[in-house]
């Protein structure tokens, strides 16, 4: 066992060519990791997977990135946090934090005295101070089928918004998403002068070996970018499309009934999806605002009041 004091000193007194596999603990918080330390100096990167412990590609691709990162290969650290939601993993829990049901991509910065999401917020928080760039791998929950892209935060300082964009443009996926939300992992870390990226690929429960090795080849071209590795050269570039997308969420709760799929280019006025109440009756079709591609949705029969149905732009 690893405190979090005793991490935070490895990042910041890093022994050269060492890769160290660990697993650190304040009070009742557990976490795996692995430090991969280069043998030349460079940027310390923070990646973080299992925010969410039902998005599996992610989580599968960051284990075998902490396998195959070699520090003679590098130059400065990366930090891999596997499974930051280790309780929501174990339990098969989508989104949530077993021990308290929250979010703990919406409680950052965190809080040391709170609850347990908000304490495991807290701790990643800390480590995002002691970085140059940070990752929060994700993808589509038990519930959401995916098309991949990468969200980057437009909040925070100019200067941070365009090393994150610039990032960005390295991955190997089509669209790249501007937030404006202040809540999230990355965009927490943007607002404390941390570039970062939110990656979206794979969902539904599943992975595959397809999936995981495209996301791995993300992560590469993330860390070719910055510096730290020797990786796969350039990426989508400027045939990545930039958007602020459309959230459409369920009014009531229903039977939901989805006319597209992820990917999908629709165009204005496209029908999206309808609400069927227990009977079969129609309660709601939803139709575009505007044209735009699927980026993911729920594929659930069952959604609720305020239930994400489909996001697009």
């Amino acid at each position: 066992m690893t405190s979090l004091e005793t991490l935070v000193d490895l990042l910041e007194r890093p022994i050269p060519g060492e890769k160290k596999t660990f697993t650190f603990i304040k009070d009742d918080i557990i976490l795996p990791a692995t430090l991969i330390t280069g043998i030349r100096p460079g940027k310390t990167i923070l990646l973080t997977a299992g925010v969410h412990g039902c998005e599996y590609c992610s989580i599968q691709a960051a284990v075998e990135l902490a396998e195959e990162l070699r520090p003679e290969e590098m130059n400065g650290r990366v930090l891999v946090l596997p499974v930051a939601n280790v309780s929501g993993f174990r339990e098969r829990l989508p989104a949530v934090v077993a021990e308290d049901g929250k979010n703990l991509n919406r409680v950052f910065p965190g809080d040391a005295s709170g609850s347990k999401a908000e304490r495991l917020a807290h701790c990643i928080t800390t480590l995002q101070l002691r970085s140059d760039f940070y990752v929060d791998m994700h993808g589509g929950d038990l519930h959401e089928a995916m098309f991949p892209f990468v969200f980057f935060p437009g909040v925070g300082e100019p200067e941070v918004t365009e090393a994150s964009r610039q990032a960005a443009r390295a991955l190997n996926v089509g669209v790249r998403v501007c937030s404006s939300a202040t809540s999230g992992a990355y965009n927490s870390a943007a607002l404390r002068g941390v570039p970062s990226l939110l990656v979206e690929r794979g969902g539904l429960g599943r992975w595959s070996r397809e999936e995981v090795n495209a996301y791995k080849d993300d992560i590469r071209r993330i860390l070719a970018h910055l510096g730290v590795t020797k990786g796969p050269d350039g990426g989508a570039g400027d045939l990545q499309r930039e958007t602020v997308p459309v959230y459409l969420e369920a009014q009531e709760e229903g039977c939901w009934y989805p006319a597209v799929s992820p990917g999908q280019n629709v165009n204005r006025h496209a029908v999206l999806g309808e609400l069927r109440d227990m009977f079969g009756r129609r309660r709601r079709v939803y139709h575009a605002e505007r044209s735009g591609t699927v980026l993911y949705m729920t594929v659930s029969l069952a959604v609720g009041a305020g239930t994400p149905l489909i996001a697009y732009g």
